[in-house]
């Protein structure tokens, strides 16, 4: 099983968006809840900034916080929806009827 970068993430409530500090900026996913769902909906990066391999990683953080939580996640961007496919541990997370 691969490692997971642990990362240290911001749970940043007002702005409702997860953050990590990188070099050039900060790395953000925007987010909404709805009955233990959270729907992530955007990903904000310095621009410029395209380490897809962090990009990952972060996320892999966010699911764990995720399962942590007992959330069910709701993949709005192509983006996450291609994560999902990629990381199947964490098709679990799917709320019923979500298929990809």
């Amino acid at each position: 099983m691969e490692t997971i970068l642990k990362l240290e993430i911001k749970d940043n409530a007002f702005a409702r968006q997860f953050e990590t500090k990188v070099e050039t900026g900060i790395v953000s996913v925007e987010y909404s809840f709805q009955e233990k769902k959270i729907f992530l909906t955007k990903i904000n990066v310095p621009e410029g900034y395209d380490d897809e391999e962090f990009i990952s990683n972060f996320l892999k953080s966010i699911m764990e916080i995720a399962l942590e939580k007992k959330l069910k996640v709701v993949p709005i961007l192509p983006k996450i929806v291609t994560f999902f496919k990629k990381n199947t541990i964490y098709k679990e997370l799917l709320p019923p009827g979500i298929r990809l």
